[in-house]
């Protein structure tokens, strides 16, 4: 399925086009996401996904395969699978960034196929969680790039600000870096349920109330069958 989403950061193209690329710095800003390494190019972790009482870890590595500093676009290809089970999760993401009264607006498209139980709820409720986490996204990325300098080790953004811009400005420039193990902090499961909003959990307790009487009209089908 194809998602399209939009939000805007209050700084210009050039500030927010590095402040994007510096993994350390944004993946605070990435609910159930947790950076494990990132050399420059591919990033080595996991996302935790909450459905109702079923929690789903999938591992894997996101690579970024076009980085365009003049067009200000990037593409990002990510494969992950289930550490427990045999779902998978693999998403082409295209970033595109645009100046605009001062600010940023970066447009999202995102390939995403999904397989296992998260696959559930259709693209109508996918698209919907997506909106929501980007625009909490956007609000963490945005106070962090209007913080006052020296203050983004205390939210636990990425360390110190200096070290922040400078690893953005090695990976535009192409500099080759070392393998770095990234310390993040406890990750929380993203819960699909609770960031779709209630609205959209009544129509997938529904969905799922509905599947379970069709299961015991089935089951009683078959006793009174066997009997």
């Amino acid at each position: 399925m194809e998602l399209h989403h939009e939000f805007t950061v209050p700084v210009p193209v050039d500030d927010a086009w590095p402040a994007l690329l510096d993994i350390e710095r944004v993946a605070p800003c990435l609910p159930g996401a947790t950076v494990e390494e990132y050399d420059g190019k591919t990033v080595t972790g996991s996302v935790k996904v909450k459905v109702g009482p079923v929690t789903v870890t999938y591992r894997g590595t996101a690579v970024f395969e076009e980085r365009d500093e003049t067009a200000h676009r990037m593409v990002l290809v990510a494969a992950g699978r289930e550490t427990r089970g045999q779902g998978t999760a693999r998403a082409t993401v295209t970033a595109t960034l645009g100046e605009q009264d001062g600010g940023t607006t970066v447009s999202v498209r995102t390939d995403l196929t999904v397989t296992g139980r998260p696959a559930q709820f259709g693209r109508g409720v996918l698209a919907e969680v997506g909106e929501r986490l980007i625009g909490r996204f956007a609000a963490c990325l945005s106070e962090q790039l209007t913080q006052p300098p020296g203050t983004a080790d205390e939210t636990g953004a990425a360390g110190e600000t200096g070290a922040a811009g400078e690893t953005g400005a090695a990976v535009v420039a192409g500099a080759p870096q070392a393998v770095r193990q990234v310390e993040a902090p406890p990750d929380e499961p993203l819960d699909l349920l609770r960031t779709a909003g209630l609205p959209i959990a009544k129509r997938v307790a529904a969905a799922l109330a509905g599947a379970v009487a069709l299961g015991l009209l089935v089951a009683q089908i078959r006793r009174r069958h066997r009997s």
